[in-house]
């Protein structure tokens, strides 16, 4: 009971359960000592987080100081080179006046310019040798980075941070539990589905889920609803994660048609081949760039199941296929598709001899090898186009479905793509 009311500032950390329990691990030690002591058990030096920016990192290490029972003595570049190194001594010379005590060293990888030959800066250099200055003082130090190889090896090395774990963008369970937080916030209809929202956001950092939720409210209040629903969470993914926001069609209708072709050969491939793979498909720009995107669900078993990837290559050949059937003219939009399939088929070939393995190239290979190689390459290219191109033939009712409908509405979700596929097998 009383181990549980120590580690109730855990209780923030929504998800995360395996990193949530090594955390606790370590900061049972440095709340209860002696009796690690008599196993022969000392207090870690150090306890390293790191991964993408948003995932989190800086709220679990709160978390910890706060389980910790210690005095934290926080250390972020807030000052100018030559002050900042002065500050960083000062830091850990009160964690050691006041120990036992913490030196949090936040985003320690934006201290300095860590490229390669800035490893050995003064910053870096100075962090170093201030942990080794501190062994054996009762100063713990925690430290968040979002680039491993922005710094040192010999900074990084256990000794002085003897637990390093890697924290990544919620997914499955973990992102289901955010996302259902954030959601618990809000006023939202009852029919919102949490695990839906959750595929749409797939691979999103917790931050983005947070800025996503909230600028649904947005939508909704702009709009002067009383609740927010299931088509403002959807608007604000395509504006946070895919920069795709609201707007006027800039497209003439010779131009739309053709991109609704493109992407409704994707969506469709998909749909058939995998259902429930689409979250939805769009004609909007996105990212500054021209032209729709189609937005696909990837399980994590993707990578460890070669029909899935080729399902992939057909989905993305999808497009040009589209665009050829209706228009009977190439696809000149679909050159970033075709580089995409081709970086698969690659895969295919190389690391997994899924043509067999007289097409497996290493390292040092004959002009003869890496010829042939790419000659197979091409040749299942032109396999998986034919049977891409025959499957939306005989679907053609179901792609003229999706492509009329992006027409009049420029972002189709999972679930009217399902109803357009139930409507046109039916006809």
């Amino acid at each position: 009971m009383e181990k549980a009311k120590e580690m109730k500032a855990f209780d923030k950390i929504i998800g995360y359960g395996s990193i949530k329990k090594e955390l606790m691990r370590i900061c049972d030690i440095m709340r209860n000592e002696e009796l690690y002591k008599k196993l022969g058990v000392f207090v870690p030096s150090g306890l390293l987080l790191y991964g993408a920016p948003g995932v989190g990192k800086t709220t679990m290490a709160n978390c910890f100081i706060a389980a910790s029972g210690r005095k934290a003595f926080v250390c972020r570049k807030d000052k100018p080179d030559g002050d900042f190194v002065n500050a960083i001594k000062k830091t850990f010379e009160k964690a050691a006046e006041n120990a036992p005590s913490i030196v949090f060293l936040d985003d320690m990888d934006k201290f300095a310019n860590g490229d390669d030959r800035h490893r050995n800066c003064e910053e870096f250099v100075t962090v170093q040798s201030c942990i080794d200055s501190v062994k054996g003082k009762g100063v713990f130090v925690f430290a968040t980075i979002n680039e491993e190889d922005a710094l040192p090896q010999s900074l990084l090395r256990a000794g002085r941070f003897d637990n390093r774990i890697c924290v990544k963008a919620p997914r499955g369970e973990d992102a289901e539990k955010i996302v259902g937080y954030y959601i618990a916030q809000k006023k939202f209809v009852a029919d919102v589905d949490v695990r839906m929202v959750t595929r749409l956001l797939d691979g999103a950092s917790c931050a983005e889920l947070e800025t996503v939720i909230n600028e649904a409210g947005v939508y909704a209040g702009y709009m002067r609803k009383e609740k927010i629903e299931m088509e403002d969470i959807v608007s604000a993914c395509l504006r946070v994660i895919h920069s795709s926001p609201e707007a006027e069609n800039p497209y003439s209708p010779v131009i739309l048609e053709r991109l609704a072709y493109h992407e409704a050969g994707h969506a469709v491939i998909a749909e058939l081949l995998e259902p429930g793979s689409v979250n939805f498909v769009s004609v909007r720009p996105h990212g500054g760039n021209v032209g729709g995107f189609t937005s696909y669900f990837q399980p994590e078993e993707y990578w460890f199941c070669a029909s899935m990837m080729e399902n992939r290559v057909r989905s993305l050949l999808g497009g040009r296929a589209a665009t050829e059937i209706r228009f009977s003219e190439l696809d000149v939009g679909a050159g970033s598709d075709l580089n995409r399939a081709f970086r698969i088929v690659g895969r295919l070939t190389d690391d997994y001899c899924a043509q067999g393995f007289g097409n497996y190239t290493s390292g040092e290979n004959s002009d003869g090898l890496l010829a042939r190689r790419d000659v197979c390459v091409a040749s299942e290219i032109d396999r998986y186009y034919k049977e891409t191109k025959k499957l939306l033939t005989d679907n053609r009712a179901f792609l003229d479905g999706v492509a009329h409908a992006l027409m009049k509405k420029d972002v189709l979700t999972a679930a009217e793509i399902e109803a357009i596929k139930e409507e046109s097998l039916a006809a």
